[in-house]
Parts: C-alpha cells; structure tokens; sequence
C-alpha cells in the first residue's frame, strides 16, 4: 500500500518536470509558422474593397452636404421674385355708364358662355331661310347656302371663341394666385425647406406650366378657326366675282349683239314727235 506523503510529494515533482518542459527552448522550437497565399491575397483583396467603399462612403456624404446646402445661404432669394405683375384686364360689365347694351356678352368676355346667348342677343338675327329655298332654282339655292353656311360658321366660331377668352381669363386670375403662393414658397430663405420641398415647388410650377399650354393650345384653336371663317368669306366673294366674269365672258358677244340690235330697232323706228 502506497504512502499517502510519498504519492503527493510524486505528484508534485511530476507537475514541476512538465512545467520545465513546456516552457523550454526544445518545445518553443516545435511551434511551426504556417503561410497560405489564399489567405492572404483574400485578407488583402477584403481590405482593399473596406478601404474603398470607406472613402466612397466619405465622398457621398460630402456631396449630400454640399447638396443640402440652399442657394439662401450664398444669395438673397428675393432678387429673384417679380414685384407687381402684369394682371388679368376684366371688363367692367356691372358698370352701367360704360356697357349700356352689351353688358351679358362683356360678362361673358369674363367668365365664359358655352350656350353663346350673350353673343346672339347683340347679333343681327338672319331670318329662317327654309321657305324661301325651296322656290329657288339649283344656281340661286347653292348661292343662298353657301352664304348662310358662311353664317353659321361665323356664328358658331364667335361663340366659341368667347366662351373659352371668358374661360381662360377666369382661369388666369386663379393661376396668378398660384403662382404667387409659389412664388413666396420659393424664395423663402429658411432652411426647413428641404429637398422634398424643392421638388414639390418643381413639380407644382410643372403643373402650372402644363395648363398654361393647354390653355395657349386652346386659345390658338380659336384663332385658327376666325382665320378659316375669315378665309371661306374671303372665298365666297372671289368664286362671286369670278362667276360673273365667267358669265361676262360666256355671254358677252351675245348680249352685245342684242344691244346692237335692239339699239338699231329703236333708231329705226324712232320718229320726231
């Protein structure tokens, strides 16, 4: 049986051996130093990648800063504000010492008439043609239509024409008051106007911008069909004149010798009373 003393003082002399051992030259040699080019090259690659995206990071953040930052910081923004604007012209139509007889159809000027009433009611009237057409020959009741299809297109191209002149001075005025509200969004210096906001007075000057068109588009319609009024009239009375010389030319010898003998009747037979 083993001695108790002598199995510690063992234990003791074994532990004290292997700490000699361990912190020794001969096991600090058997540590072996391993290199893989793998490793490495990702390890360099990862870094290289970190380091870029690192100063590509920094550049964006500047330019952001640089973005943010509002032309108000560098400049007066009023400068770039029109003070007192061209208005809308009206007619006064309430005025009774102005308009005495034509005060609907200036309102109309103003606000628009589709029905056309305040046109018509300062209008010559033409009287209803259809009884008298049909006693006309085919050359009379050809004339007589064109004449009153010139009418017509006159009338309709009038109505048409003031209805959207009252439209488009009625929304003229409600688009100044837009565009001063925007003006003032503009060139308001403080900086809660943030990019968003920027583009929100961008795309309601866009707006603005787009109806404008429309409404010039509308506007040029009107006066190309006063000039295609203008241009039938204007061929209506060349076609008039040119049948007559065509009719001048056709029977002028004709008609000439029947003045010739007619006058030589009436020389012939003539006698002093």
């Amino acid at each position: 049986m083993t001695c108790p003393r002598f199995s510690g003082a063992w234990l003791a002399l074994t532990a004290a051996v292997a700490g000699c051992l361990v912190g020794s030259p001969l096991a600090a040699s058997a540590q072996i130093a391993v290199y893989d080019p793998a490793v490495t090259t990702r390890n360099t690659v990862t870094a290289i990648v970190k380091e870029s995206l690192l100063r590509t990071q920094q550049e964006q953040h500047s330019q952001l800063r640089r973005m943010a930052q509002r032309l108000s910081m560098f400049t007066d923004l009023a400068k770039y504000s029109i003070l007192d604007a061209p208005r809308w012209r009206i007619h006064d139509f309430e005025n009774p010492d102005l308009l005495a007889v034509s005060r609907a159809l200036h309102a109309a000027l103003n606000y628009g008439d589709a029905a056309g009433a305040a046109y018509l009611a300062v209008s010559h009237p033409v009287q209803t043609a259809a009884p008298l057409l049909a006693r006309l020959g085919p050359a009379a009741r050809r004339l007589a239509l064109s004449r009153l299809a010139t009418l017509e297109a006159a009338d309709a191209t009038a109505i048409a024409a003031i209805h959207e002149s009252g439209r488009l001075r009625l929304n003229g005025r409600r688009e100044l008051a837009a565009i001063e509200v925007l003006d003032a969004h503009v060139v308001d210096p403080t900086l809660e106007q943030s990019a968003t906001a920027v583009l929100d007075k961008i795309s309601g000057a866009a707006l603005i911008a787009a109806r404008q068109r429309q409404a010039r588009t509308q506007l040029l319609a009107a006066i190309v069909e006063q000039l295609l009024t203008d241009s039938k009239r204007a061929r209506d009375t060349d076609a008039i004149v040119m049948n007559m010389q065509l009719t001048a030319w056709r029977d002028g010898t004709a008609a000439n010798e029947a003045f010739v003998r007619g006058s030589a009747d009436a020389l012939r037979t003539w006698r002093q009373p």
